[in-house]
């Protein structure tokens, strides 16, 4: 977390702070990072010795201790389970805040000589997990751990319980059975308070470690799967010692109102197990549209679970369900919006562009992805796409390129063709890194297959404009590798290296390998024609006049969303103490699984009242500062130009870097990847890839083979993966 958390990210930047943190602002970031690892460290080793006698039995005394009129022993268990994940959220943004400028720390070369570093060196490379990093290594074999350990511990307990009931040796083995498919469903719960973090696309949590949705949800999937094989153990050796108790069916159908209540919990595993079985990648990759569709039964999945264990269980949980809620709804709001189509065409090669309006205070950075919705083609399906244009290219408009694939492409395509067709999008994003790591690195190597090439027009457009405005910039050796399978793909890397204003002080190589072609078409000859690749042209003024993208966005300003989790944290507190004061002591309600349900309803009330208020004022201050920003735009726009206009022009320059065309070969990354290593040297080699996982396994491997090789005089080459792959 230390070295991810160093760069203030373009997304949220504070213009009131000075260039150089003074005293006050570098010890509050301190204390907030000590407070943050110390309660992190606390509440993890709670969870990791929860099994033992030693941490179990005080727990339960202490719980007791905290039984309250106002939030009863639930109260406890959230005070201790959830609470501290909320507030690490809460500390999170504080901290965020606090950031140094990103403009002047991207500036600062470290002086360090060239070294490893747990989270971009990858280890496990063609495994069942994909492309693993050392880091993810240390996490999976502490979690592995954590569940033998936790396993082991709970079978013990069982046989330490087992004499105090005195039971015959039939029921005594009947009722073993029973106790671990409890003991296993325990262990299931502390799983499913980690599920949720990862899918909270725009998370002050994963914000803060620096980890983008599109890398965190295989943290998600990994979870899933040790989830349900938990829980389907349970359920299973339940079932086993009612079926030879003969009454299966009568204990699956029961519910209960004082203590767990069977029907729910069936119902619950059965909406995780079709989740499960659908999201496997044998079939997710045939049929995603199945696999999106049946994942909404999470709703299923979580209110039924809180039916069938109670409010008093649920609180285990309750911090990162509530958080995902939180994000769920503020996406919701978001992408009520539909967003104006500045400008859309469609590329020979099969690609189209879509160059969609922004209001000037959205910030984002070229590492971003978006998620587009077009409600004429479908109103539930939303197709995730990296951000082409830099952030820097212009105030009002964002760019992605979209490969045309499948039938949802086909419609759109097809849709853009369309004589005087007004294309109106919904939006949700930007998400992505936190800061642009791409800049953090002086040596960078852009391995692309395909339309794979999108996010790194973004880089390298991102990095040219920084050089041209004088903005501290570090990167200045670029090495593109791109893989394409036709020679008419060739063209869309021209819309960034062909302009007029390329910068000199990159050193730029290009090197381009179109696998199903052995020789030149006979058209190729000379550079393509900018003016052929973008026919149209807008300015400023008019784009500025569409209707932008939301700027209600997880990722954006740090304060508001700090405040939108604080505000209803709050109101969740409130709620749950009303409820219980004016509602439950009262009318003495004791039903186990109405308790579970009154929670859940909280949760949802102070995400919809108290985080929809907090939204509201979060949208006039955006409109308030948006109007001001656009009269400030409008005194100015007569003497700026965008990069967009400039691309419009066919460039009258010589070729300013280098650029070869290889025919019939795939690259030879053993080759590239040692000349890189015999030019630069010592120093740290940002590797960054962009397409299928074949082409991340070789990129991958090659990283590993160079580092665990190389010698003292030679570089480190950082694994950097930019693919958004479920």
């Amino acid at each position: 977390m230390e070295e991810k958390s160093s760069k203030q990210p373009l997304l949220s930047r504070n213009e009131n702070l000075k260039a150089t943190p003074n005293f006050l602002v570098s010890s509050t970031k301190w204390i907030l990072k000590v407070s943050m690892w110390v309660i992190f460290i606390a509440w993890a080793s709670l969870i990791f010795l929860y099994p033992s006698d030693a941490v179990h039995k005080p727990y339960l005394k202490l719980i007791q201790a905290m039984n309250t009129p106002m939030f009863g022993v639930s109260g406890g268990v959230f005070l201790i389970y959830s609470a501290p994940v909320l507030l690490i959220a809460f500390l999170a943004s504080a901290y965020i805040y606090l950031q140094d400028e990103e403009d002047e720390n991207h500036g600062k070369k470290s002086g360090k000589q060239a070294r490893l570093r747990l989270w971009t060196m990858p280890i496990l490379v063609d495994g069942a997990f994909g492309v693993v990093s050392a880091g993810e290594v240390i996490g999976i074999a502490v979690f592995t751990t954590y569940v033998v350990w936790a396993i082991y511990a709970e079978f013990v307990k069982n046989f330490e319980v087992l004499p105090l009931f005195h039971l015959p040796n039939h029921e005594e083995r009947i009722f073993m059975i029973e106790l671990m498919g409890l003991r296993l469903g325990v262990i299931g719960l502390f799983c499913v308070a980690l599920l949720f973090l990862p899918v909270a696309r725009g998370s002050l949590l994963l914000r803060l470690i620096d980890i983008p949705f599109e890398h965190a949800a295989r943290y998600h999937v990994w979870l899933g799967h040790l989830t349900m094989i938990l829980f389907t153990l349970h359920g299973l050796f339940y079932a086993i010692a009612w079926t030879i108790e003969g009454r299966l069916l009568d204990q699956l159908m029961e519910w209960k109102n004082i203590g767990v209540a069977n029907l729910p919990g069936v119902i619950s595993l059965a909406a995780g197990l079709l989740m499960w079985v659908t999201s496997l990648p044998g079939v997710r990759r045939v049929n995603f549209e199945l696999f999106f569709y049946t994942h909404q039964l999470y709703v299923v999945f979580v209110v039924f679970m809180a039916l069938h264990i109670g409010s008093l269980s649920f609180c285990y949980v309750a911090a990162g369900i509530f958080l995902f809620m939180l994000d769920r709804f503020l996406r919701f709001c978001q992408s009520r919006r539909t967003v104006d189509v500045l400008s859309a065409r469609s590329f020979p090669c099969g690609t189209l562009e879509l160059v969609l309006s922004k209001p000037p205070n959205l910030h984002y950075n070229a590492l971003g992805w978006i998620f587009l919705q077009v409600r004429e083609l479908s109103w539930l399906q939303w197709h995730p796409f990296s951000v082409s244009s830099s952030p820097l290219d212009g105030d009002h408009h964002l760019a992605v390129l979209i490969k045309v694939l499948g039938d949802w492409t086909q419609k759109l395509e097809q849709r853009i063709s369309e004589k005087d067709s007004k294309l109106k999008v919904s939006v949700e994003g930007p998400y992505g890194h936190e800061s642009a790591y791409h800049l953090k690195y002086e040596n960078l190597i852009l391995v692309a297959g395909g339309i794979g090439i999108s996010p790194f027009l973004a880089m390298l457009s991102d990095i040219l404009q920084r050089m041209n405005d004088g903005k501290p910039c570090l990167p200045t050796n670029v090495l593109i590798v791109w893989a394409v399978k036709q020679t008419d793909e060739l063209p869309l890397l021209q819309t960034v290296v062909g302009m007029d204003n390329f910068n000199l002080s990159l050193n730029l190589e290009i090197q381009t390998y179109v696998t199903r072609q052995s020789q030149p078409s006979l058209e190729e000859g000379k550079p393509p024609s900018l003016e052929a690749i973008h026919p149209d042209s807008f300015s400023p003024a008019s784009e500025s006049k569409g209707c932008g993208m939301s700027v209600l966005v997880g990722t954006g300003n740090i304060l508001w969303s700090g405040m939108y989790v604080s505000v209803s944290t709050v109101g969740l507190v409130a709620t749950v103490a009303l409820v219980n004061t004016f509602y439950v002591n009262p009318y003495n309600v004791e039903y186990t699984w109405y308790k579970g349900l009154l929670l859940l309803l909280c949760m949802t009330l102070s995400v919809l009242v108290f985080g929809g208020v907090l939204i509201i004022f979060w949208h006039f201050w955006e409109m308030k500062t948006r109007s001001l920003q656009n009269v400030s735009d409008n005194k100015t726009n007569t003497k700026t130009k965008t990069k967009r206009e400039v691309l419009h022009k066919a460039s009258s320059k010589e070729q300013q870097y280098l650029s070869t065309i290889r025919y019939g070969q795939r690259p030879d990354f053993p080759g590239i990847f040692g000349a890189m290593r015999d030019r630069w040297g010592c120093v740290d080699i940002g590797v960054v890839v962009c397409g299928p996982s074949t082409l991340q396994t070789s990129v991958a491997k090659e990283c590993r083979t160079q580092n665990l090789g190389r010698r003292s005089n030679q570089p480190v080459f950082h694994f950097n993966s930019h693919s958004f792959d479920l």
